[in-house]
């Protein structure tokens, strides 16, 4: 399980990058390359676990159970969407309870009435900015460490204009919230605004196909912000993979040799712990531990 040390590494003041994990191999690749956070991310969770569409349909418990497989394989702080808290104050405050017991280094709730939309996908009606004030106030409250950090997200951008962002933006961080998110900026130019205006360590989302501009490390830190995530970069990438190669083995009839890259067996099998489990069977197996016949 990863520790959450989330804050630490905001402190020292460098640009955090976190790639979206979506199953747990997509994890353990993470691990493998090495990464100062993952993003557990509602939408690809969701598609990865239900096969739907990121629209309130996964419940609290879906996304629990999931999310806390992500925490035990995890190698760095896990960032994990929180969608709106899944309900009201009460519903919040189950919420964070259980997030912060499965581990989670950041949870992030968002502004948007209940049940959600995706964040780039049409216009995302959101609750008054004193009801979101009061589940950050909650939120905050029900934590019993500090080092879980709450992100606010605003989704007022695509509905109600840039300036009203800026405005909830502000008003979440000075409620408390550790990071704010203002999801779906449409140009640089706000995005630099809002770090400049709100008053806490700011995150971007670089959603592929999404509303805001897709910048690199360096240009996101010159901006201001403090935190990256990347949600869809690991399984767009992983169905490009298999689209092709189940592509190629309709049209060729062949699966390996194709020319198509391929992740090696071997590496599979080490990265899901056949070594420990080679182990294992030599020092107890062998020596009959399972072999229970009365003697």
């Amino acid at each position: 399980m990863q520790t959450p040390n989330l804050r630490h590494q905001l402190e020292r003041g460098e640009l955090i990058v976190a790639p979206g994990v979506f199953d747990m191999m997509s994890v353990l690749v993470a691990n493998r390359v090495g990464f100062d956070a993952v993003y557990a991310s509602g939408y690809w969770l969701t598609a990865s676990y239900l096969g739907l569409p990121d629209a309130g349909l996964a419940t609290y418990t879906d996304m629990l159970n999931r999310v806390s497989a992500v925490c035990e394989h995890a190698q760095s702080p896990v960032i994990a969407d929180a969608d709106t808290g899944y309900g009201g104050l009460l519903n919040v405050r189950h919420t964070v309870r259980g997030f912060e017991r499965a581990g989670v280094a950041a949870i992030q709730i968002e502004d948007q009435e209940f049940p959600k939309q995706c964040g780039h996908v049409g216009t995302r009606r959101v609750i008054p900015t004193p009801d979101m004030v009061d589940k950050i106030h909650l939120a905050l409250d029900t934590r019993t460490d500090d080092n879980m950090l709450l992100i606010a997200r605003t989704d007022a951008r695509s509905g109600l204009g840039f300036e009203e962002a800026l405005e909830r933006g502000s008003a979440y961080a000075e409620a408390g919230a550790d990071i704010v998110f203002l999801e779906a900026l449409d140009s640089e130019s706000e995005m630099q605004l809002a770090c400049q205006q709100v008053d806490a360590w700011m995150m971007a989302n670089m959603a592929e196909g999404g509303a805001t501009p897709m910048l690199n490390a360096s240009t996101l830190q010159r901006l201001g912000y403090d935190l990256a995530i990347f949600p869809a970069i690991s399984a767009l990438s992983a169905m490009a993979a298999v689209e092709q190669a189940l592509h190629d083995l309709k049209v060729k009839g062949a699966g390996a040799g194709t020319g198509q890259a391929r992740f090696n067996f071997e590496d599979m099998c080490d990265l899901l712990g056949f070594d420990e489990v080679r182990a294992f069977e030599s020092k107890w197996v062998a020596r009959g531990a399972y072999d229970s016949t009365e003697k």
